[in-house]
């Protein structure tokens, strides 16, 4: 299947060592870990990147099924433009792909944590 090339994703991506100590600290509990970024949006090639560049972790969801994500606040909200939610695919299971997290928030919800934990974001595409 061919890519299109006229979209492109844009996000944010974690910061490498951030992530390490993330992982540490949040052990995904599927052995596919992804754990390195929250979507914003499909787009146009030429849409700016975000200028945000912090986050907190707020919240989890695990469908008890091969998915983890982790809930993210940014610019104080959860919800993205879109009606989904701000989110990091942490773990998977066998068979699923990263793209589901948005159908299994949307099912399950999430639950939140007991304190955020603060994030850089490094703008990018991907």
């Amino acid at each position: 299947m061919a890519r299109d090339q006229s979209r492109v994703v844009v996000g944010w991506k974690l910061d490498p060592t951030e992530r390490a100590e993330l992982l540490a600290r949040i052990p995904p509990v599927y052995p596919g870990k992804i754990a390195d970024h929250v979507t914003l949006a499909k787009v146009a090639p030429d849409t700016p990147l975000p200028d945000e560049t912090e986050g907190a972790i707020v919240g989890t969801v695990d469908d008890d099924a091969g998915l983890q994500a982790l809930v993210v606040s940014i610019g104080g909200t959860t919800g993205r433009l879109d009606g989904g939610t701000y989110h990091i695919t942490w773990s998977l299971g066998r068979g699923r792909q990263p793209i589901e997290s948005n159908d299994v928030l949307a099912r399950f919800g999430w639950q939140m944590l007991p304190e955020p934990i603060p994030i850089r974001l490094i703008p990018a595409r991907f």
